[in-house]
């Protein structure tokens, strides 16, 4: 199959939310991180499998938690976000970063000023379900482009928002992609077909 290369409709996070919703994910995670929750599950995971010193493309970046603890971490990092709110807020709370503007199914970062490969990408908080429909394979292959080859690539979503396994497996395949391993949780509990979220480790040719 080949992949549409047409223009895409905005993402749903676009389409179904407004300003206020924005603002009501930004101060949801600035007060659990207030309270001392743990928000750095996805970046311990890629941190692990990734060299030190990694340029990593964080899709989907969203408020910034994941792209400012792997830059913490050490990592070279650029977050990509659709919502201009989301991004002020990464730029506010996670100084370090580059935080750009971009829909991840048109994205080309060397436009942007980031013309050199990623090492590896992670596309966190159920980035996937917010997709404008049929776009998926078109974004997983857009990251592919950006990626260096033998690139892992950490994908995490819930799988009750109308995203199937199913069809996120086609799509990794319609896009070019390896599934390497797959789990249930960040913290790598054993996937079953009873898990209710799926953490998919991904590979570039």
């Amino acid at each position: 199959m080949t992949i549409d290369e047409g223009s895409p409709s905005p993402p749903r996070w676009i389409t179904d939310h407004d300003a206020a919703h924005s603002a009501w994910y930004i101060e949801r995670f600035r007060k659990l991180a207030a309270q001392g929750a743990d928000l750095e599950g996805e970046a311990r995971l890629l941190d692990a499998i990734v060299p030190r010193r990694s340029r990593i493309l964080d899709a989907g970046c969203g408020p910034g938690r994941v792209a400012g603890a792997l830059f913490a971490r050490g990592h070279r990092v650029v977050g990509v976000d659709v919502d201009p709110l989301l991004l002020a807020a990464a730029s506010e709370d996670h100084p370090g970063p580059v935080w750009l503007n971009a829909d991840l199914a048109t994205m080309d970062l060397a436009s942007l000023g980031e013309p050199e490969h990623f090492d590896a990408a992670i596309v966190a908080g159920n980035v996937m379900t917010y997709l404008a429909a049929n776009t998926a394979a078109r974004v997983l292959h857009n990251l592919k482009s950006h990626l260096k080859s033998d690139a892992p690539i950490a994908v995490g979503f819930g799988l009750d928002r109308g995203y199937d396994l199913a069809t996120f497996d086609n799509d990794i395949r319609e896009a070019g992609l390896t599934l390497e391993h797959r789990f249930a949780t960040w913290d790598l509990r054993p996937w079953s077909l009873a898990a209710s979220f799926a953490v998919s480790i991904l590979r570039t040719p």
